[in-house]
């Protein structure tokens, strides 16, 4: 037997159906800058003409994420994070990563890009065209840099030259420098794959690769409120397709490729595939394995 199909039969094996009871606050509690749909669309109209921009969409107890939009040329120096693993979606564009312990490599659109903790890391836009980038960190990172004239002012810090022993580039978890959409896009439609990959996993946070097609799911149930987290939010970057969400307290949101959807604690919401074609949502969260609770009655 494959040994991947073995282990998820096993973990299936050992998950517990249980009732009990949980806590339910109140839904769609939002603050800002989070809103129920960040529309791709909105946000390039917000900032035509400008050459560059950065928007945080996300920025709550467990995770930071913001868009990056920048002309080729533009390069982020030498750095580290301490404490936290950071990663990118490139939607469009090339950007050119030099990670410690790994050979330098161009990512191009549709790549997913990590880097551990501890471990130095630059990257740059290439090419001919600008650069559109998701970028996601744990809240209230740190960022160590190389060089001196390369730490900008941050207020209520000094900058100082520091001594550090670290262990640089511990992936783990199957995490990989770079991993492309239409790789395991392929893999997953011949079935070498199931439809849910986990792309990003760290103590702190977790990024799965959620794919499929809206005409193999059942028929839909307007009814059907799906699930909520008691502990953290959720929230989706879309890849392809259009992913629909019936949002507690917020109704029916339609995303397109490169929506940002986040949904609060104590939020029941039940994401599905949509549309013709395949669809593809990155789904974010503070938690490996975030805690999905349904409605038992």
């Amino acid at each position: 037997m494959n040994r991947k199909l073995l282990i998820a039969l096993v973990g299936a094996a050992c998950a517990i159906a249980q009732t009990l009871y949980a806590p339910k606050g109140k839904p769609a509690q939002y603050t800002p800058p989070h809103k129920p749909h960040t529309k791709l669309s909105d946000l390039l109209a917000n900032h035509k003409g400008q050459k560059s921009w950065r928007q945080v969409i996300v920025n709550d107890k467990d995770l930071k994420s913001e868009y990056i939009y920048a002309q080729p040329g533009f390069r982020h120096p030498r750095a580290l994070h301490p404490d936290t693993r950071a990663w990118w979606v490139i939607l469009e564009g090339e950007v050119r990563f030099d990670i410690e312990t790994i050979d330098p490599f161009t990512a191009r659109k549709d790549a997913m890009v990590q880097v551990p903790m501890q471990t130095l890391f630059s990257y740059e836009v290439v090419g001919n065209a600008p650069a559109l980038i998701f970028e996601t960190n744990i809240a209230g990172a740190k960022t160590l840099f190389a060089e001196r004239k390369d730490a900008p002012p941050v207020a209520g810090y000094d900058w100082m030259p520091v001594r550090m022993s670290r262990e640089k580039g511990q992936w783990l978890h199957n995490n990989k420098p770079v991993v492309y959409y239409d790789e395991i896009a392929r893999k997953i439609d011949n079935n070498e794959l199931r439809g849910t990959i986990r792309v990003v996993e760290d103590d702190r946070g977790a990024a799965n690769f959620i794919y499929g097609y809206n005409s193999k799911l059942p028929p839909l149930d307007e009814k059907y409120r799906g699930h909520y987290h008691p502990e953290g939010a959720e929230y989706w970057l879309i890849l392809s397709g259009q992913i629909r969400y019936p949002i507690e307290g917020v109704g029916v949101v339609i995303a397109t490729r490169g929506d940002v959807v986040y949904v609060p604690p104590n939020t029941f919401h039940a994401p599905r595939w949509w549309g013709d074609g395949p669809s593809c949502r990155l789904a974010m969260n503070g938690f490996p394995h975030i805690a999905h609770l349904t409605d038992s009655r």
